[in-house]
């Protein structure tokens, strides 16, 4: 999850004045976290407290409202600060900046399919989708940046069942499988390059117009940089956008501790010890299901 942590941390000074280049300093001093770092880190509280849909309702809600000015949509912020807990068909890209927890935090061992950890992160994706971005979109957003992590996940680090893919660990053959299986099972548009997309881009805020331009940010990378400077280089939504690219290239390239470090400045208290928390509950699925 830190991965759409830095994302949006250094993709959030460019978010109202998006930028078409790659060359930017990656991180400013007037960089900050958003919305989109404060429930990532609620989904990933949700998810260490069962991962049902109360738990993540309570997570949102009590993160949102100890960070009320984390620049929250505006429907969204309004149903943080409510008392209701009905979702509000939202096909916003909130649905997919958040998830990634969702991918890390499923109990899978190495004795599974890949098929098997799809499904069991795809319904942890979708509960967490569903609490609020209840609409097709907002639910197929979360649950392709979910998919792209996990099958990062599976075919360069995780997975260790013999039977599947020949080209295990080839990461070339990774992102053809990626960007196959998003086009086959959600029918996003994966065709145009970032060349193609940037000039026309611009900001948009739907899961449509966001998760498959961030999902082509990850297949042109050559590197977790390189991931999050294609998505801010598209000038769009520009935090959210760094955010879901970050998240699938944490899982693909891990990340460099210098970039871990400095992000990790930017964040307070609370958000550090959900961190901690997180690493101690991923440490405890490791150890129980032997998938290392």
């Amino acid at each position: 999850m830190m991965g759409a942590m830095i994302g949006d941390i250094v993709g959030s000074v460019y978010e109202w004045q998006g930028i078409k280049t790659k060359d930017f300093p990656l991180f400013r001093e007037d960089c900050y976290f958003t919305d989109d770092t404060v429930m990532t880190c609620a989904v990933a509280e949700a998810i260490m407290m069962g991962g049902q849909r109360d738990a993540f309702i309570d997570a949102m809600k009590k993160y949102g409202r100890l960070y009320p000015n984390a620049g929250y949509g505006g429907i969204f912020g309004a149903w943080l600060f409510s008392d209701s807990r009905a979702p509000y068909y939202s096909f916003g890209n909130g649905a997919a900046m958040r998830v990634s927890p969702c991918a890390w935090g499923i109990d899978c061992g190495s004795d599974e399919t890949v098929d098997m950890w799809l499904r069991k992160g795809g319904a942890v994706a979708r509960a967490s989708a569903e609490v609020t971005h209840n609409h097709p979109e907002g639910i197929k957003g979360a649950m392709a940046t979910a998919d792209a992590i996990i099958l990062c996940r599976w075919y360069l680090s995780d997975g260790r069942s013999a039977c599947e893919m020949p080209a295990h660990g080839d990461l070339a053959a990774c992102k053809q499988h990626i960007k196959a299986h998003i086009q086959r099972e959600y029918g996003y548009d994966l065709s145009q390059s970032l060349d193609e997309l940037r000039p026309g881009y611009c900001f948009n805020v739907t899961c449509q117009e966001t998760v498959p331009q961030a999902i082509t940010a990850f297949l042109e990378s050559k590197d977790f940089e390189d991931a999050i400077r294609n998505a801010i280089s598209l000038g769009g939504d520009s935090d959210t956008l760094a955010a879901i690219t970050g998240s699938i290239a944490e899982a693909a390239y891990g990340i460099p501790s210098w970039i871990q470090e400095k992000a990790y400045s930017y964040l307070d208290k609370p958000l550090k010890d959900v961190l901690v928390r997180w690493e101690q509950y991923i440490t405890s699925l490791r150890r129980g299901n032997n998938t290392f």
